[in-house]
C-alpha cells in the first residue's frame, strides 16, 4: 500500500521479533488461562470434562484464525483508495479492541484466577456446553485481541509471511513455558512480565493508530495529508538497522503528517498513564 514507509521492507529478524513478542505475550495470557481450568479440573477429580475443555480451546483458536485470515487476505484483494479506506479503519478497530484488552487486563488479571475457578464451578453443574463455552470465550478473548494486533502489526510487511511465524515461534514458546508453569519447574513474576509487554503493545498500537491515520487521509476521509509534521528523510536510512525495527515493529515513518504525530503523541500519553496508573485495592467493609 502507498502507506508503506520508503525503503526496503523490514529485516526478517525484525518482522520475526515484534510479532513474536506478541505471540509470546498472548500465548502466555492464553495459556494461563488454559492452566487455571485444568488445573481445577484435575484438582476436582474432573478429568472427563478435560476433553470438552480441549474442544473448547480448539474451537475458539480455529475462529481467531478464520478472523485473521479473513481479515488479511480478504482485504488485500482490493487495491486503490478503498484498500486504504479498509486498511485505516480496520487498523482503528484493532486499536480500539487492544486497548481496551490491555486495560482491562490490568484490573482483572488479579482476580482471574478466582473468576475462572469459580465459572467452571457453576459450568461443571450446567454440563458439557457450558465447560465448553466457558474454555472457547475465556480463550477466543485473547486470541481475537492477537488477531486484530497482528492485522495491523503486518500491514507494512508487503504480505510477507515472517511475521505470521515469528507468531506462532512466540506462540510455541508460550506454550512450552506454560508446560513448565503448571509442573512447577519454572517461576515466572507476571506482574513484571505482563507490566512490560504491556507497554510494548501501547507503543506497538500507538504506530497502528498512525498507519490508520495516514490510510485514511490518502483515502480522503481525514484532512490534513499534506500537512507533514516534520521530515528527516535525508538524514534517516529506512534500509538500516534501526530503520528495519522502527518501521517493521512500530510503523514508524520519517515524514508523518501533523495528524499523525499528534495522535500517535496523544495516544500514547493518556494511555500509558491509564496503564500505569496505580491499581486501587478496595477498602475492607467496617464492621460495627
Amino acid at each position: 500500500m502507498s502507506v508503506l514507509a520508503a525503503g526496503s521492507a523490514p529485516s526478517i529478524a525484525t518482522q520475526m521479533f515484534g510479532s513474536g513478542l506478541i505471540g509470546l505475550r498472548e500465548g502466555l495470557e492464553t495459556g494461563i488461562v488454559v492452566m487455571i481450568l485444568v488445573a481445577f479440573l484435575v484438582k476436582a477429580d474432573r478429568r472427563d470434562a478435560l476433553k470438552w475443555v480441549w474442544l473448547g480451546v480448539g474451537i475458539a483458536v480455529a475462529m481467531v484464525a478464520l478472523i485473521f485470515f479473513v481479515i488479511h487476505y480478504g482485504t488485500s484483494t482490493v487495491t486503490g483508495l478503498t484498500a486504504e479506506i479498509i486498511a485505516g479503519l480496520a487498523s482503528l478497530v484493532a486499536v480500539a479492541i487492544v486497548t481496551a484488552m490491555v486495560l482491562w487486563m490490568r484490573t482483572a488479571a488479579k482476580d482471574m484466577s478466582g473468576e475462572l475457578r469459580s465459572g467452571m464451578e457453576r459450568a461443571l453443574t450446567v454440563g458439557p456446553i457450558a465447560v465448553l463455552t466457558l474454555s472457547f470465550f475465556a480463550v477466543g478473548r485473547e486470541g481475537v485481541e492477537t488477531a486484530l494486533l497482528m492485522v495491523g502489526y503486518a500491514e507494512n510487511t508487503n504480505g510477507s509471511l515472517w511475521p505470521l511465524l515469528g507468531l506462532l515461534v512466540g506462540i510455541v514458546v508460550a506454550a512450552v513455558l506454560t508446560v513448565f508453569l503448571y509442573f512447577g519447574a519454572i517461576r515466572i513474576d507476571f506482574a513484571v512480565f505482563f507490566k512490560y509487554t504491556g507497554i510494548f503493545l501501547i507503543v506497538v498500537a500507538a504506530g497502528i493508530l498512525a498507519y490508520g491515520i495516514r490510510a485514511l487521509q490518502i483515502g480522503g476521509l481525514l484532512p490534513g495529508g499534506s500537512s507533514i509534521a516534520f521530515d528527516i528523510t535525508a538524514h534517516y536510512d529506512a534500509s538500516s538497522w534501526y530503520g528495519t525495527v522502527l518501521a517493521g515493529i512500530f510503523n514508524f515513518r520519517p515524514e508523518p503528517t501533523v495528524l499523525q504525530a499528534v495522535g500517535w503523541l496523544l495516544y500514547l500519553v493518556i494511555v500509558l498513564f491509564l496503564f500505569l496508573r496505580p491499581v486501587r485495592v478496595p477498602e475492607p467493609a467496617l464492621t460495627s
